[in-house]
């Protein structure tokens, strides 16, 4: 049956979402759907382990987050300028996709200084894209260097709806244990509740850990606005599956165990590289794939993911995989139980 945008639609409260992680990354709240029973049941996240047994696999997302927001002042006016970086265009050229606020101030040829001595210059050589603008960094140093320097000068991209500062504790907790491979402007949040115990106390059971790449991207958030979801348009994100990942995961599958994805982005990832034999393969490239009901999964057959907000396009994916009436009845019992929504939010086992 074909949804549609209102139907994914709920009171959320304001103070359901949370705008700090949870004190011990593993001691979050857990709310585990059990789709063939129908049953909801109340746990500790580092009670997953319960759930899993030899040679089920855990599939991880190994993106790190940079730190993605700037803030610069506009040449002759020192007018003060959000710089979001999105993406990397042209390593040589110093070329970036990036978001600007306030856009309406922003034109090709104006130069943007950040920095407290002002050592860092952009210019805007684009502003046509779908994103928003290309920047264009004037710097005659090493590369190395010019990234040192993005570094120091960006904050840890934490969503608008956190009103505050990101603090040092962000550039910890806003980034997975196991992140290696840079290029997300936002967490894979259901990753943020392992902790470097819980994968150890998995890997004693022997739980297989195979890790993909998605480096997510704000289409991930992007706000689904049309009521037929079939006319929804998501950015394409860069995902990588690398082969020894691929032999682990079809592996898993053949001897018909749990294969397990940690958040939308593995699903995604996972969903977007299949075989005619429905089996996982080797993959290097984009993907805008947008998993909304109905919706046939091929390679995992469990999930753990966060609580979303209603009309996101993640809610959708949820509701695909976990069935639309049981996760919105779940999703009510969160709410009665207080359970925190979004990024730095308790998590979902549905099984």
């Amino acid at each position: 049956m074909k949804r549609k945008l209102s139907e994914f639609n709920f009171d959320l409260p304001k103070s359901l979402l949370a705008t700090r992680p949870s004190v011990d990354r593993d001691e979050c709240k857990l709310m585990v759907v059990n789709r063939d029973l129908g049953s909801i049941e109340h746990k500790k996240f580092k009670d997953i382990t319960e759930y899993f047994k030899d040679g089920d696999g855990i599939v991880l997302n190994n993106t790190k987050v940079f730190p993605a927001r700037l803030y610069g002042r506009k040449e002759k006016t020192g007018a003060k300028i959000e710089v979001f970086l999105l993406r990397e265009l042209n390593k040589e050229n110093l070329l970036w996709d990036v978001l600007v606020d306030p856009a309406r101030k922003i034109r090709i040829g104006n130069k943007l200084y950040f920095g407290k001595d002002f050592n860092l210059v952009a210019e805007v050589i684009d502003n046509t894209t779908s994103r928003g603008r290309t920047l264009r960094f004037l710097y005659d140093g090493d590369y190395d260097t010019f990234r040192g320097m993005l570094e120091k000068l960006g904050e840890t991209p934490l969503p608008k709806y956190i009103k505050r500062k990101p603090d040092e504790a962000d550039k910890d907790r806003y980034q997975t244990v196991y992140s290696k491979h840079e290029g997300a402007v936002a967490a894979p949040t259901a990753g943020l509740h392992f902790s470097k115990n819980l994968i150890k106390k998995l890997e004693i059971i022997g739980v297989k850990l195979p890790e993909v790449t998605l480096h997510v991207g704000l289409g991930s958030f992007k706000p689904v606005d049309v009521e037929d979801l079939s006319k929804h348009k998501m950015d394409s994100e860069q995902i990588i599956i690398p082969q020894n990942s691929v032999e682990i995961i079809n592996n898993i599958k053949n001897k018909k165990q749990k294969i397990c994805a940690v958040g939308t982005t593995v699903m995604r990832t996972l969903e977007s590289s299949v075989t005619t034999k429905n089996e996982l393969k080797e993959f290097d490239g984009w993907t805008n794939l947008f998993i909304y009901p109905p919706f046939k999964f091929n390679i995992a057959d469990a999930m753990i993911t966060n609580f979303h907000t209603p009309k996101s396009c993640l809610l959708m994916m949820v509701c695909a995989f976990g069935g639309f009436e049981l996760i919105m009845e779940a999703y009510q019992e969160a709410i009665k139980k207080k359970y925190n929504f979004f990024s730095y939010g308790d998590a979902m086992l549905i099984i």
